[in-house]
């Protein structure tokens, strides 16, 4: 079974890769792998299916990369960005196939298997930030807190989401997407330890309102 798995991830793997996402069918995935149709199905029922399979794989490996760098990092911010990197250098490696990606990771169907999967792995970055976010709370003497940690680690998780995009939409040129999200990432850690100063408890929805 794990071979067959294996067999279906790298014929589509190398057919995106040539031909990009649109460019190819789960036919031809499944003649590449030496496979049935209908076994290819079982692992994938559609196309964007296949695509979350294999994108699923490469996210995982980006984000182990991230926290491999992250580990001889003191600094939450120098922390924080290796660890999100990877994703960006992913994007720019294969913007077209990112950016389908990105879409059945947003928008498609919530109940398959495999953009399920997809979410998880992206649960599991927010977080090891949000434990990254209270190591840094702690080195400062402030009490964490778990709320303002996951809303934290999850705007940042949204930045480097919205930076991905923009290596394939062309926004925002003359800037780097590199710079605009450590300085992001730098506001919202700076954010984030401001609040806990103020808040020792943690912030409410009310205090927030009234900070801003």
């Amino acid at each position: 079974m794990q071979d067959k798995r294996r067999r279906i991830v790298q014929a589509a793997t190398r057919l995106f890769e040539d031909r990009g996402y649109d460019g190819v069918t789960t036919h031809e995935v499944s003649e590449k792998a030496d496979i049935a149709v209908g076994t290819l199905f079982r692992y994938a029922a559609s196309k964007s299916e296949l695509l979350l399979l294999v994108y699923n794989d490469k996210l995982r490996e980006a984000l182990a990369q991230g926290t491999t760098r992250a580990v001889g990092a003191d600094d939450p911010v120098e922390a924080i960005m290796e660890m999100v990197s990877p994703l960006l250098e992913l994007g720019r490696i294969s913007s077209d196939n990112g950016a389908a990606y990105q879409r059945e990771l947003l928008f498609g169907a919530p109940t398959t298997p495999n953009r399920q999967e997809g979410l998880g792995v992206i649960a599991d970055l927010e977080a090891a930030i949000a434990s990254r976010l209270a190591g840094a709370a702690r080195a400062h003497g402030l009490a964490e807190h778990a709320e303002a940690g996951r809303l934290a680690a999850s705007t940042i998780f949204a930045a480097t989401h919205l930076m991905i995009a923009r290596q394939y939409t062309g926004a925002h040129r003359g800037h780097a997407p590199e710079t605009d999200l450590r300085g992001q990432i730098t506001q919202v850690v700076r954010g984030y330890l401001a609040t806990l100063r103020l808040e020792p408890a943690g912030p409410t929805s009310k205090a927030l309102l009234e900070q801003a």
